[in-house]
């Protein structure tokens, strides 16, 4: 049984939002037999990793990947159940007036000839291209525990070594889009997680959306122990006030973005965070014929344009994106805003294809993506008991990534049972991943 306080609760453990660290704590909580309750202010679970429909085409809040080299991901969702489509390996890079295909050195061995050829040609050298595939082969075989014992640094600084057209014709597009930082100040630790998850997973989405993933998560629990529309306007020790009046419990995890966290946690640090915009194009035929990310290896030669991070037709991987007939093309920008007329203009270079027909269908905002994450962070777990019943978790207290949410949202759940006492099973009880 948790400890308790001596007053009248509501529940065991509240969980404050149902976004992928409050599911993975709240099925962690359910696994062990915990009593717990979660209360989320929109009317879905899943916080941001949403889908919406719009005329027949799925917009996900921002372009967003499912990554089957997740361990925590899989632990929860058997992904064979989801109809995933997927994203073929390596990328594309507009160079001048070609697109240049950079290979995935290990699901797509024979581009790797025409990667090393293309330097010649191309974007940066090829002891450029060297240079990148030992990090990215060093990051991929090393395990974990490894990697986070050495000397933290920057993403910049462990990409020094590349020339200014490698770094800002490749790497840094494809960061800005991955980290939300165009300026690579992710600390080095971070950065190695999520590329080594990269290099061994294989990206995709689900065929309803990735919506689909949290729903899923979420799936196993109890329908009564979660409450969509209850927002939270204050937390007063372990006491939860919303609109429908106060929920009290013995000890309370908020499992919310880090604004909305450092604001119900007065005591909690605001971290800083980076800004993601995707704009949503429907095309009335496919610019490329894969379902490839491409990036602008040329943007930053273009001074004064909108900077674009990574562009892909969603519907070329999952047709079910887009009705009949037309295709769903996601771009995306390391900025809090952008001009869709103006992405679209760029996109026609990108591409190499006429877009004046295409048609704007939503650019999606998204001021927190991701929260800072430049060192130190360490071995990337930050404490997530802050005393008195309250504990916190989301990706700020983890690595920046769906991995780093639902393995933060585990472990708090995880702490708040060794730490509180903890509960016998109980027959409804089922056993859990």
């Amino acid at each position: 049984m948790i400890a308790g306080r001596g007053a009248r609760t509501d529940t065991d453990v509240l969980v404050i939002g149902a976004g992928l660290a409050g599911l993975a704590a709240a099925r962690h909580l359910h696994r062990d037999g915990v009593d717990f309750l979660v209360l989320e202010a929109g009317d879905r679970v899943g916080g941001r990793v949403v889908t919406d429909v719009a005329g027949g085409f799925l917009l996900d809040r921002g372009f967003q990947v499912v990554n089957t080299a997740y361990p925590r991901l899989t632990a929860l969702v058997d992904l064979s159940t989801l109809d995933m489509g997927w994203f073929r390996a390596g990328v594309l890079v507009r160079h001048g007036d070609r697109l240049e295909r950079y290979a995935h050195p290990l699901r797509d061995p024979l581009g790797v000839p025409g990667t090393l050829a293309s330097a010649a040609r191309g974007i940066g050298t090829v002891a450029d291209r060297i240079r990148l595939a030992a990090i990215i082969a060093r990051y991929a075989a090393l395990p974990p525990a490894r990697l986070l014992r050495e000397p933290e640094t920057t993403a910049a600084e462990v990409m020094s070594g590349l020339s200014p057209a490698m770094l800002e014709g490749l790497v840094r597009p494809y960061l800005s889009g991955v980290l939300a930082d165009p300026a690579l100040g992710t600390s080095s630790h971070a950065l190695a997680m999520i590329v080594r998850s990269f290099v061994h997973g294989r990206l995709g989405l689900p065929r309803t959306g990735v919506g689909a993933v949290p729903a899923a998560i979420a799936a196993p629990l109890p329908a009564d122990r979660i409450r969509l529309r209850a927002p939270v306007e204050r937390l007063l020790g372990t006491v939860a006030h919303t609109p429908s009046g106060p929920v009290r419990a013995r000890a309370v995890l908020v499992a919310t973005d880090p604004v909305t966290a450092a604001r119900l946690l007065p005591e909690l640090p605001l971290p800083g965070t980076h800004a993601l915009t995707t704009v949503y194009h429907a095309a009335p035929e496919p610019p490329l014929d894969e379902a490839t990310l491409v990036l602008d290896g040329d943007g930053a030669r273009r001074p004064g344009g909108p900077s674009i991070a990574n562009t892909i037709v969603v519907s070329n991987a999952v047709p079910a994106y887009a009705p009949p007939g037309r295709h769903l093309v996601a771009t995306t920008v390391a900025a809090p805003d952008a001009d869709h007329d103006a992405i679209r203009t760029e996109l026609a270079r990108v591409y190499g294809t006429a877009t004046g027909d295409w048609e704007h269908l939503a650019t999606v905002r998204i001021p927190h993506a991701l929260p800072d994450a430049a060192p130190p962070l360490g071995r990337l777990r930050r404490p997530v008991a802050l005393g008195d019943g309250r504990y916190v978790a989301g990706d700020h207290r983890d690595s920046p990534s769906a991995q780093g949410a639902l393995a933060g949202g585990w472990r708090a759940a995880g702490t708040i049972i060794a730490s509180e006492g903890r509960r016998a099973r109980t027959p409804e009880a089922r056993p859990d991943g």
